[in-house]
Parts: structure tokens; sequence; C-alpha cells
């Protein structure tokens, strides 16, 4: 693009690259050389910023939000909901469709409605609450919690929640204070109820799932990465003689008054077979010091949630010594 006067420009309308010194007759050269991609709402991107962003998802996602904004009629427009939440690398458990953005803008900054690209949300934005990531402007990582949090299901916000917290983005006070600025709004209620279940010790979104299920099906709440001895003893008439193998262990569920473990397996949990042994070898000294051990898979969460928990407690009665 030598000789243009749009130097740091990298995507806008065709207004906007013509207020960068672009004429339409160099727009649409540009465009059939390649060097400035259309994309949707009349937005030309260059095709340099694509490739940037060719293996970034949260960048990508940056840009078609930029490229969206560039053509609103929203100023001040915002992106937030799932759009801050890939943005901001957190997980969704159910993402919305490839290239769906979501803004929102104070009350009263815009006179039309969404689209199916395209959502927006009304809603007041504090200064504290924005920031810019990407180049794109985003609400704060704890804004986007609790953005979530009133509107999507428990278990997708609690998802959400942990893993902001466990990667230390945020935290329960800043959650709180965020929601101290919301009162009143649809799903704070919601909201509040997330942030008070939120745990930075889930590890997973599995286990931010399972442990959902747990609350849902009446079981007590379990203890989170809990490191337990496992072991093996040979005793006589009750006195340990000698400890022939242990080992320290961290558990992803624990429930003290039972001596009940719940462990999570993902779908690619083993890399080898050695790795297979070397869990069934857990399993075995864990067992042997005096533990219940009891395994959960994506499909007994999802699909099979009362077997699953059939499983514990059948487990917490084998525990009672009655």
């Amino acid at each position: 693009m030598d000789g243009d006067s749009d130097e740091g420009l990298d995507l806008g309308t065709a207004r906007q690259w013509a207020e960068a010194g672009v004429s339409p007759g160099r727009l649409r050269a540009l465009v059939r050389r390649g060097e400035l991609i259309r994309k949707r709402h009349g937005t030309y991107v260059r095709a340099t910023a694509l490739a940037a962003v060719a293996e970034d998802p949260a960048g990508r996602h940056a840009l078609d939000v930029r490229t969206v904004l560039a053509a609103t009629s929203a100023p001040g427009a915002v992106a937030s909901h799932e759009s801050a939440a890939l943005i901001h690398g957190l997980p969704l458990l159910n993402a919305p469709a490839p290239g769906t953005v979501t803004l929102t803008r104070a009350p009263g900054a815009f006179r039309g409605s969404s689209r199916p690209d395209v959502r927006y949300y009304s809603a007041s934005l504090p200064r504290e609450h924005v920031t810019t990531k990407l180049g794109a402007p985003v609400t704060t990582v704890a804004r986007t919690v609790i953005d979530l949090a009133r509107t999507l299901p428990f278990m997708d916000a609690v998802v959400v929640a942990d893993v902001a917290i466990h990667k230390q983005r945020t935290s329960k006070p800043g959650l709180s204070g965020v929601l101290g600025s919301c009162k009143g709004w649809p799903g704070a209620d919601a909201a509040r109820r997330v942030v008070a279940f939120s745990d930075g010790r889930s590890n997973s979104v599995l286990e931010s799932c399972a442990r959902v299920v747990f609350d849902a099906n009446g079981l007590p709440p379990p203890e989170l990465q809990v490191t337990l001895t496992g072991g093996i003893q040979l005793d006589t008439a009750g006195y340990v003689v000698a400890v022939v193998e242990y080992h320290d262990y961290v558990v992803d569920f624990y429930w003290p008054d039972f001596k009940t473990i719940a462990e999570t397996d993902g779908k690619l949990k083993y890399s080898s077979g050695k790795d297979a042994i070397k869990e069934l070898k857990r399993d075995r000294l864990l067992r042997m010091a005096g533990y219940q051990v009891v395994h959960l898979t994506w499909d007994g969460v999802f699909y099979q949630p009362e077997i699953l928990v059939h499983e514990i407690r059948r487990a917490f009665a084998a525990s009672s010594p009655y």
C-alpha cells in the first residue's frame, strides 16, 4: 500500500479509508490485489492483519469485534458477554456460533436492534468496567464474569467464574465489587449465587461442571485439591508393623466425613499405557489406605448424572462402619 497516507489503519469502512487518504478507486484496486479484504458490514481489513491472527482465536475475535464497531451506529459500545470471554481467553461451555459478536452499549445510545450475527445489550458501563485488549474495547474480566453470570445458565456461568479466579484474572472480592455496581440489574441475584459458589481451586471445566451436579443432586460440598496419603500397610492384630509403600496424592474432590474421593477423567487424560498403569496404582494405594475412590467422566457428568451420584452415595455408604 505504498504511497497511501493510511499509516496505522488496519481496518475501516470505505469512508474511514477515504478519510485516511485512500480514494474509492485505490480501495477497489487494493481489494482486487488482495491487500484489503472486504469483511461484513462493508468493512475492509488489511490482509496482513488477518494473517497475523490466523492462529489466534482471541485475536481473530477481537478483529471481528472491531470490524463490527467500525460500522456500528452505537458509539461507545464495547465487546461484552461471550465476545469479551473469547477475547480474554475464558472458556465457554456452550460457545455462540462462529463470528457472533456480543456488545454492550450505554442505555439510550442506540436505536437499532440485534441481528443474528450481532447481539446488543444495554447497560451502564462505568469506566472501571472497561479496558482495551487486542485493540478492541472490552469489559474487564470481572465485569465479563458478572455479565455472563447474569445471563447464562448456572453451570455455564460457574465454569467461567472458576477459571477466571483459578487463573488469577479476578477474585471473589473483585467480582463482589462489580456486583455492587449492578444492584437491581436483571439477573443480579443469579450472579450473586454464581459468585458465592465459584471456587478457584477447581482445576478444570469438568471439575466445575461436576461441582454443579453434586450441588444439584443434594450431595454435601466436597473439599477440592486435597493432599492425601495412599499406601500399603502390614499390620498384625491392629498394630502397624511396616509401611511397605506410600505416596502423597492431590485428589480432585474429597468428602472427609465419608473418606470418599472423586477423580475426574478427561478424554485425553492418559497419554500412554504407563500413565494408565500409574493411575491404577494410585487408586490401589488410596483404597489400601481406606479411601473409597470414584471416577467421573464427561459422559457421566452430562448424560448420566444420576448414576454418578448413585456411585458416590454408594461409596459414602461403604465407608460407614455401621
